[in-house]
């Protein structure tokens, strides 16, 4: 049995709203699930487990009826989905009454239940949310719901407020695989048997690295996983530190190579480290116009600013250099300032405190 195993699309959410390619992110969110099941079709799925976080919020009817018409799209492949803690199934709600006309399964919030697929005779177990928070430890007491056959168990969360575990009370229980949403990062917390498959494309500025899903096989021999990467762009954090040698211009050409090399489709925030004087303006107007730069932080320390090096530094290594270097009035002024300012871009830059 081959399946694909995915968490924490997200659909409808906005990121990067304030952005000028925010709407286009959005669109993107729909485009990686719609690839997954393209991915299904490709590569001859079974079945397609989503594992939380389908979507950004409790679904409405009409979010609902799009999903389900995207997965009329699938040729072979059944599909089991997990209301996460953002897209919870509440009693009442358009998620706990919808019925899939497509060959789909939505567990219902707010009790564990089994699906069996006949076809391929796997039984999928999960606990879905019915709120947005659970405490308790309800994965630790599930048992895999049918002899004989290939058992799954799908859980989202895992931290103190979404459903905490221990792998090793999970592991006791003998599931073929446990498919794990709730987390953007994808983790293999135990081999072929239990993992995060991680987003399938980032949302957040924090969400760095690639992402993408996982594709699984259950045979008689066992179950073998691996993860395979997806994501059509990334937040990427570029880190420059300033020298005295770099001008401006300098840094704008270091930039421009760099970024060349990283590619314009992943979204940028560039962060000034080390140390820089009144005078420095670099004009990043043509990389914005050739780039997605969501933010640029100058964290440089001018080093005249003795005052506010000592408040913010007083209690680790970099304030006493700075008291030492300037209580010492024995020494001629400009040896006592270049002293001052390459004594602290080599903490800094060693990463010193």
């Amino acid at each position: 049995m081959k399946f694909i195993h995915t968490s924490d699309i997200r659909i409808n959410a906005t990121p990067d709203a304030e952005y000028e390619w925010g709407e286009k992110r959005k669109e993107e969110l729909e485009e990686a699930f719609l690839y997954l099941i393209s991915e299904c079709n490709t590569k001859d799925i079974d079945l397609l487990i989503i594992a939380g976080n389908l979507f950004n919020e409790p679904p409405t009817e009409e979010m609902l009826q799009w999903v389900d018409e995207q997965l009329f799209g699938l040729i072979k492949a059944r599909t089991i989905i997990l209301p996460g803690y953002l897209d919870y199934a509440e009693i009442g709600s358009p998620a706990a009454g919808y019925v899939f006309e497509s060959r789909t399964v939505m567990l219902p919030g707010g009790k564990t239940t089994n699906a069996y697929l006949k076809g391929i005779n796997t039984c999928v177990t999960g606990y879905g949310y019915d709120r947005p928070v659970i405490r308790e430890d309800v994965l630790g007491r599930i048992d895999p719901g049918r002899k004989d056959a290939v058992n799954i168990l799908l859980g989202c969360g895992g931290d103190r407020h979404h459903m905490p575990f221990k792998k090793e009370d999970i592991a006791r229980k003998g599931f073929d695989y446990v498919a794990l949403g709730g987390r953007t990062k994808a983790a293999h917390i135990l081999k072929n048997r239990l993992a995060y498959s991680g987003c399938p494309e980032p949302i957040e500025p924090e969400e760095q690295g690639r992402k993408g899903y996982i594709m699984g096989e259950v045979t008689d021999e066992g179950t073998k996983i691996q993860w395979v990467p997806s994501n059509k762009r990334s937040y990427i954090d570029i880190n420059i530190t300033l020298t005295p040698e770099l001008t401006a211009d300098a840094v704008v050409k270091k930039l421009e190579e760099m970024l060349m090399k990283l590619g314009n489709e992943n979204i940028y925030t560039i962060i000034f480290k080390g140390f820089s004087d009144d005078s420095f303006y670099p004009n990043l107007n043509r990389i914005k116009e050739r780039f997605m730069i969501r933010e640029v932080e100058n964290l440089t320390i001018n080093s005249r600013d003795e005052a506010k090096l000592r408040e913010e530094n007083e209690a680790n290594l970099i304030g006493s250099f700075v008291t030492e270097v300037s209580d010492s009035y024995t020494i001629d002024e400009n040896i006592r300032n270049k002293a001052m300012r390459y004594g602290l871009e080599a903490l800094i830059m060693s990463g010193e405190e």
